[in-house]
């Protein structure tokens, strides 16, 4: 099984084995704990020296999956009190505000953070790109305010941090002020390329915020998870159509699961990947549609990265694992997202081939 999807370069998601962190009480957002040294810095994403913990513009990493949790349980929420109707121009420049207080208001609940404000983007529109995709209120707050969100131990050198929900439905990313402002900017052809472009492999955007602490602007996004741990990916490929400087780093061959570049897929698929007539043609057309919108937002920067589930490799695991265990087979680490919801909620995701062999 292959799993396809363009992407800009700068937010491929590495996977790898992750811990849960749990919100700590005592980690605020903005504390001034966090101004010691930092060591290991890339761009706003720094490790506080003392505890080892990652942080982003000073604030801890709990602390600010803490505020993120609060102020999307709080939105969703009261948009769920707000009628349906059909989105306007304006909707797509809206951007609503909560204050969060430490001790609690009329509007939200009390909590263990210093004073933050949380900023919503787009609601009415993010609301109908989640109704376009599937996603229930429902869905959405249970995967992202159920359980603490895990951070992503391979973020990138991008300098974001990469959070994903423990039922691996939804990758949460730190994002830059112009990155925010340009996708806010796309969201009427976003818009309209989802209402045309069914089959679309470009990123599935669920939401815009903004945790507002200590004097900082934290952007973040939530987007579809591409590649959920569930399936084990045994190649990954970030793959532009170019040769120029196009191969995996040293560096990046020593993960674990590394993702690979153009040459190197040449190099180990020399014949390709074989695929039915029906899914290469419906793949190239939509990949072209999708390049056609990209163009049209003069963006170039951007490629499709594929994760491939090798199936006989997956069967002898399986097999191999089972022997391990006295052919008793042993469930470890997070359990499955069906497992974990409700009986009346699914899984989210889909792989790319499934959502362009959805339109035939």
């Amino acid at each position: 099984m292959a799993t396809a999807g363009t992407a800009d370069s700068g937010s491929t998601v590495p996977t790898g084995t992750s811990s849960i962190r749990r919100m700590a009480p005592a980690e605020m957002p903005g504390s001034s704990s966090t101004t010691q040294s930092m060591k290991k810095t890339i761009g706003h994403r720094g490790v506080e020296t003392t505890t080892g913990e990652t942080t982003y513009k000073k604030t801890t990493s709990s602390a600010l999956k803490g505020a993120i949790q609060l102020g999307i349980a709080h939105t969703v929420g009261s948009l769920s009190q707000k009628a349906e109707r059909d989105v306007l121009m304006q909707d797509f420049v809206v951007v609503e505000s909560i204050f969060f207080p430490s001790e609690g208001s009329n509007l939200t609940p009390a909590h263990h953070y210093s004073d933050f404000r949380f900023k919503t983007y787009a609601p009415i529109a993010f609301r109908y790109f989640r109704e376009m995709f599937g996603i229930r209120p429902d869905d959405y707050l249970y995967s992202l305010c159920n359980e603490p969100l895990i951070e992503l131990s391979n973020p990138g050198a991008s300098g974001s941090i990469f959070y994903v929900s423990s039922d691996d439905e939804f990758i949460i990313k730190t994002v830059q002020h112009k990155e925010a402002e340009f996708l806010q900017k796309l969201l009427p052809g976003y818009f309209m390329n989802i209402n045309q472009n069914k089959r679309t492999l470009l990123p599935k955007f669920y939401g815009l915020y903004c945790v507002q602490a200590g004097g900082k602007n934290i952007r973040i996004v939530v987007m579809n998870n591409l590649l959920p741990r569930i399936v084990p990916m045994h190649l990954k490929y970030d793959l532009k159509g170019s040769t120029y400087k196009r191969r995996a780093s040293l560096k990046e061959r020593e993960k674990a699961v590394p993702t690979y570049k153009d040459l190197d897929f040449i190099q180990d698929l020399p014949e390709g990947l074989l695929l039915e007539a029906d899914n290469f043609n419906a793949l190239c057309k939509t990949i072209q549609r999708d390049c056609l919108l990209l163009q049209s937002f003069k963006i170039m920067d951007y490629s499709l990265l594929m994760g491939i589930h090798n199936l006989d490799q997956a069967s002898r695991e399986r097999e191999r694992g089972g022997a391990a265990s006295g052919d008793r087979v042993v469930l470890e680490g997070p359990v499955t997202p069906d497992q974990r919801r409700p009986q009346a909620q699914k899984s989210l995701y889909c792989t790319a081939m499934e959502s362009i062999q959805g339109g035939r």
